[in-house]
């Protein structure tokens, strides 16, 4: 089961959060998902997540909304005015501007899923990535989703009919940017086939929650788990591999 929420209601006050903090056992995981528009995190996430109890943070955003979007469940649609009021009472763990729209995760109900054991999910922009990153350090594990081209990138996103032309080059633009800089998270997925993606989210979740304890209390399942999770470390990516990635 998902739990989202959207939690609308004012900031009170100062932002919850450390400066920076390392995992603690009995703590949920912060798992922070990201890559280009048009890479299948939606549908990655759904397949990921299906039948967990996690606390997945629905974003809020100032951008209109998409045909069979819904208030509240995709995003929290709210007016710039609003939302700049909320960045004033420093009511977001990270919040950013993409393509002339702002986005932002609130942090109090997150702060407040962790600490009951409760792992979370942010589908978040990388640059609220990198915030987070900033923030909570280790504690918060980037993975980022990558194409495996950029043609295919560009297929995706024309074929998904919700932005121009225009639009969609100022996307490819940022992605090939961001692609360049995947070694800044700690995995990288690359989605080019959906089952092979989300076995191995799964075994990133498994294989963080096992290093929370002593390696002498590892199930059979951690170990298979931490191995498949070692394959898709971003470290295991060379400059190479990327410029191919942004270069086909």
């Amino acid at each position: 089961m998902m739990v989202t929420e959207p939690d609308a209601s004012p900031a009170p006050g100062p932002s919850p959060w450390p400066r920076s903090s390392q995992p603690r056992p009995g703590r949920g995981l912060l798992l922070v998902i990201t890559g280009a528009s048009g890479v299948g995190k939606g549908t990655l996430r759904e397949r990921w997540l299906a039948g967990q109890d996690v606390f997945y943070s629905t974003s809020w955003t100032t951008r209109e909304a998409r045909p069979g979007e819904r208030d509240g469940v995709e995003y929290v649609f709210v007016t710039p005015e609003v939302f700049l009021d909320r960045v004033r009472q420093d009511g977001f763990l990270e919040h950013a501007q993409f393509v002339g729209n702002h986005y932002g995760t609130p942090a109090e109900p997150i702060e407040a899923a962790l600490a009951r054991g409760q792992d979370v999910v942010l589908e978040i922009e990388v640059e609220g990535a990198m915030q987070v990153k900033g923030r909570l350090g280790d504690e918060a594990i980037l993975i980022f989703i990558m194409p495996p081209s950029l043609t295919e990138l560009r297929r995706r996103l024309t074929a998904r009919a919700t932005e121009t032309p225009e639009r969609i080059e100022k996307r490819l633009a940022r992605a090939r940017e961001e692609i360049m800089h995947a070694h800044d998270f700690r995995y990288v997925v690359v989605n080019d086939d959906l089952d092979r993606a989300v076995e191995e989210l799964r075994a990133v979740q498994r294989a963080e929650r096992a290093r929370q304890l002593p390696e002498a209390e590892w199930t059979d399942e951690d170990r298979a788990a931490g191995h498949l999770a070692d394959t898709v470390r971003s470290g295991a990516l060379s400059p190479a591999d990327l410029r191919r990635v942004v270069e086909s």
